[in-house]
């Protein structure tokens, strides 16, 4: 009999962007229990330190043929059977006790064959859903578009130019009825949400069948800690006597409040700068007089600074899960506003952060000028809030569910 658990993760990424840093903070957790752990990615680079227990699914020609079919067809994870076909001989090798699957949608994975030998498994499965991706007909989110018709049959999509991008095919309603048939009457399937918020969409969905564990995002708190650089002000040319008010995203664009962060820059007391991290070369030279662009860097420490430096830490998302931002800046001791949408005011509460409708550019101002005037929250507030999203917390909790999920059942 095998006596140590083998774990696949199956993500995109791995080791870079979040959910590729979750399935890092996975496998590397793991290891340090003496638990036997791959992960499966597609999208490269792939950062130093992962060579160890990191598989690729595919290569970059299968990327571009399944990226190029989902502009052309709206067939988003219906193409990359060669590479799906070949990553599952590798399975059938490895023969995990548990596949943990994380981002399936990224243009490298046939859902269909994936679901198929799943079905047929002995392995127990792990569905992370960072997103709302398999429950509806194309996009990853449907708040900003208002729409529900992925309780039902999705059809006529608003948000086919969004990602997973399709020039002019709308295959939202087969697309809908495909993933229901491929994903529905697996026996072996635990879906795990970082939200309570996503945990509500599935039960509303066609997956409501499963079991749904709610297991939040954890960070680094020893890479996300109060950070002083005297330097990051003059580097990029942010005036020593304004208080910065924050916001940093992988990608901005209206989903992520873009817009409402221009719109905002006009309501604020001269004593503020706003700083948006994150941005493309484009963007940065599109910003109004007032407003400081910054790139996205992939330097923690810079990005802990910036945090840091931050009176308070605004995100102006329209729609998401559970993002880790929220809990990176909690980390480095700054306050977070919220908007009131998916999982984002999930990681605050009154000692450590605000919440304001969504949209409401007036009510954001508002709340500033409210805490500029009198600021209440404290850093040691933000620490001690931000402790309970430590990864440590998270990979705990996952390794405790694969136990409990392959007790007794581990086999040589």
């Amino acid at each position: 009999m095998r006596s140590i658990m083998r774990v696949l993760e199956v993500n995109v990424n791995c080791g870079r962007g979040s959910t590729g840093r979750i399935v890092r903070d996975l496998a590397e957790g793991m290891h340090a229990r003496g638990i036997e752990c791959k992960a499966a990615y597609s999208s490269l680079p792939l950062p130093a330190g992962c060579e160890s227990y990191a598989v690729r699914i595919g290569s970059d020609f299968d990327r571009y043929v399944h990226g190029a079919a989902t502009r052309l067809f709206d067939a988003h994870g219906l193409w990359s059977r060669s590479a799906t076909r070949r990553f599952l001989r590798f399975v059938r090798a490895y023969d995990p006790d548990v596949i943990h699957l994380h981002n399936i949608h990224g243009y490298y994975m046939n859902y269909p064959l994936l679901f198929e030998y799943l079905k047929s498994s002995r392995a127990s499965v792990v569905w992370t859903l960072h997103d709302a991706w398999p429950v509806t007909g194309h996009c990853a989110y449907f708040d900003y578009a208002r729409c529900d018709k992925w309780k039902t049959a999705c059809s006529r999509c608003t948000q086919i130019g969004d990602y997973p991008k399709s020039f002019f095919c709308d295959a939202s309603r087969r697309n809908h009825a495909r993933k229901k048939q491929a994903f529905s009457g697996m026996d072996r399937l635990t879906l795990v949400t970082p939200s309570q918020w996503l945990a509500g969409v599935m039960a509303g969905s066609f997956l409501s069948e499963y079991d749904v564990r709610v297991i939040p995002n954890g960070i680094d708190l020893s890479a996300f800690s109060h950070t002083e650089d005297p330097d990051l002000r003059r580097k990029y040319g942010i005036p020593e006597d304004k208080r910065i008010l924050l916001g940093v995203a992988g990608v901005w664009d209206r989903r992520k409040g873009l817009d409402d962060f221009l719109r905002l820059s006009a309501l604020l007391p001269e004593t503020c700068v706003l700083v948006l991290v994150g941005l493309t070369a484009g963007q940065v030279r599109a910003l109004p007089d007032g407003v400081v662009g910054v790139e996205r860097t992939e330097s923690v420490a810079e990005l802990a600074a910036f945090y840091s430096a931050a009176t308070l830490f605004l995100n102006l998302t329209h729609e998401d899960n559970f993002p880790t931002t929220n809990i990176e800046s909690l980390a480095c001791g700054t306050p977070v506003l919220t908007y009131r949408t998916g999982g984002s005011p999930e990681a605050i509460d009154e000692s450590c952060g605000l919440v304001v409708p969504v949209g409401d550019v007036q009510g954001v101002a508002d709340r500033i000028r409210a805490v500029l005037e009198g600021m209440t929250m404290t850093r040691t507030a933000c620490e001690r809030r931000a402790a309970l999203f430590d990864r440590g917390v998270m990979v705990e909790n996952y390794i405790r569910l694969f136990e409990e999920l392959t007790a007794g059942g581990q086999q040589a």
